[in-house]
């Protein structure tokens, strides 16, 4: 059961990118249940690219820093340019992201949902 006001989540478009699959259906259900609605998802860095920069009402952004051996990092600049919530969901912790990154949130893989909703109640209290 997930530990989270859904009132903080309910109705946000999250942008997902995530290059492999069962992750990404984890995320997909957790986010649903949630209440939040999905923007993509995205597995490829061309595809996730032309979402941070067209996709319409993006509210955050879950970002797998390493996308089939890409680095995320330009979808997260152009997020970042948009004013997006960025949060980073990798392996390697807070010190694996480049040191202009690492104030962002991030979730330790492998994750659970409430580290999802977790993630998520933390950037919903920050955007008041």
């Amino acid at each position: 059961m997930l530990m989270i006001n859904e009132s903080g989540t309910q109705g946000l478009n999250v942008l997902v990118v995530e290059d492999e699959s069962l992750v990404l259906f984890n995320l997909e259900d957790v986010l649903a249940e949630l209440g939040c609605s999905i923007v993509g998802p995205a597995m490829r860095l061309p595809q996730a690219l032309a979402l941070a920069q067209t996709a319409e009402a993006v509210d955050l952004a879950i970002l797998d820093v390493n996308l089939a051996g890409e680095p995320v990092f330009p979808v997260a600049e152009a997020l970042r340019a948009r004013g997006v919530h960025i949060i980073f969901a990798t392996g390697y912790g807070r010190e694996g992201l480049p040191e202009e990154w690492q104030s962002h949130t991030v979730l330790m893989k492998p994750y659970m949902a409430d580290d999802v909703a977790k993630a998520l109640a933390l950037l919903t209290s920050a955007r008041v």
